[in-house]
């Protein structure tokens, strides 16, 4: 069965490439393997990523991509069995911020924390290893392997 992939966009316009983001998450849901999972992404402002890091992880800063692992199964309305993945929450600020801090380009970054969140939504953790870490973890080189798989991908057409 098909995976379903639930798109939005709050607190921000919402842009052109969506439909391509789309296409990439289920792109990638494929290659890892996954079928008949549900999971919702949300493109946001740095103030209401803010919001929500605040709420759930008591950090009151905006940051670039949050996961919130559900994990359980259901039936749909078609009475077939679904795995609800779960929630990625990106904000676009942020992702335009860190595609200039380390010199790479928007659609790159973009790529990096949609594979980052659905690692995160099959229970991977990186612990305190991140980007730029001298040592990073096995998670953040498996993230760095698929998107180098989708390296000719394009979700953000760059502009010349």
């Amino acid at each position: 069965m098909k995976n379903k992939l639930l798109i939005s966009v709050e607190d921000t316009d919402s842009p052109s490439w969506l439909n391509r983001a789309e296409d990439f998450i289920g792109k990638v849901l494929e290659k890892r393997g996954h079928d008949n999972w549900e999971l919702s992404v949300l493109f946001c402002s740095d103030e209401r990523i803010r919001s929500l890091n605040r709420e759930f992880r008591g950090i009151d800063a905006p940051t670039d991509v949050l996961s919130f692992e559900l994990g359980s199964l259901y039936t749909d309305e078609d009475g077939e069995e679904r795995y609800a993945a779960g929630d990625i929450v990106i904000s676009l600020e942020f992702l335009f911020k860190n595609a200039a801090d380390f010199n790479v380009c928007p659609n790159e970054e973009l790529k990096r924390l949609l594979i980052h969140g659905i690692l995160h939504l099959e229970g991977m953790d990186h612990g305190e290893n991140h980007m730029g870490d001298t040592e990073y973890g096995e998670m953040i080189a498996l993230q760095e392997n698929i998107l180098t798989d989708f390296a000719s991908h394009a979700i953000i057409e760059e502009r010349l």
